[in-house]
């Protein structure tokens, strides 16, 4: 990839925040990998480990977590954007606008009113989006938080001057790797592994739990009616279905009239 720095130079690399837990900063700073990049990188912004950090530096390659839930964010990803060659989502927030966009179709001041009541903030806020919204994005990186294997994978393709390829099938096919039951067709639990990313060689069916979708929905290829034909067929309502796929996916556009569809027909 020429956007990245030859071997024979440091690549420089961005860490940026917008609203989140911070969950997908701390994955990344707790790896001691990452100690292994010093020689082959230089750490330009990173305020999670480094509070003189600075926003305004020039990078080879920008990972931003979060959502961009303010104006002033609005701003920060669009000058990150114009100061990096390559910007790389990371995690449900950044990628997908998080579970803080559960509740994107409510009116904005009823939510505020609801969580903050009658506090002021120093900073204008506005409901959650993808950061893609704003700008272009290069990769992502999925999961809450992404798999430190994945992290690795796509920084260290970078760094040989190649690109990661992305993830175009959903967890189902991870779990028949595993052996594990169906916890949708067998047990009847309402599980989102057919419309989700892999990559988390289905942690949570493995242990029983049906999935509830935090690595959002496999791009272009997710068929959430025919999974919410399945899931009306168990019994669940169309709000029912609705709630649980917006958790992580409330600003796919395809998503709410493919599951009205399976109703309008039905009936």
């Amino acid at each position: 990839m020429t956007e990245v720095r030859r071997m024979s130079e440091k690549v420089k690399i961005g860490f940026y925040a917008l609203t989140s837990c911070y969950g997908c900063q701390l994955q990344f700073a707790m790896m001691d990998e990452v100690l292994q990049l010093l020689d082959k990188a230089n750490i330009e912004c990173w305020f999670m480990l480094e509070r003189g950090s600075d926003e305004d530096k020039e990078v080879d390659i920008a990972f931003i977590e979060g959502s961009v839930s303010t104006q002033e964010e609005v701003e920060l990803v669009k000058k990150i954007r114009e100061k990096a060659k390559i910007v790389i989502a990371v995690g449900s927030c950044a990628v997908h606008g998080g579970v803080q966009s559960w509740d994107k179709d409510k009116e904005f001041n009823e939510l505020w009113k609801t969580v903050y009541g009658d506090a002021h903030v120093k900073f204008e806020p506005k409901m959650a989006e993808p950061v893609e919204k704003y700008i272009k994005v290069d990769y992502k990186l999925y999961g809450c938080p992404p798999e430190k294997k994945d992290f690795l994978y796509a920084l260290g393709t970078l760094l040989i001057g190649s690109w990661p390829e992305d993830i175009d099938y959903p967890v189902c096919v991870e779990c028949r790797l595993r052996g594990n039951p169906c916890l949708l067709i067998e047990k009847g639990e309402p599980c989102l592994g057919p419309l989700t990313v892999a990559g988390c060689d289905a942690r949570c069916p493995a242990f029983n739990i049906a999935c509830i979708g935090c690595r959002g929905a496999v791009k272009d290829v997710a068929w959430f009616d025919s999974l919410a034909l399945e899931l009306k067929k168990k019994g669940l309502k169309k709000e029912e279905i609705l709630e649980r796929m917006k958790i992580f996916n409330a600003h796919n556009p395809k998503l709410e009239g493919m599951v009205n569809k399976i109703f309008e027909e039905g009936g």
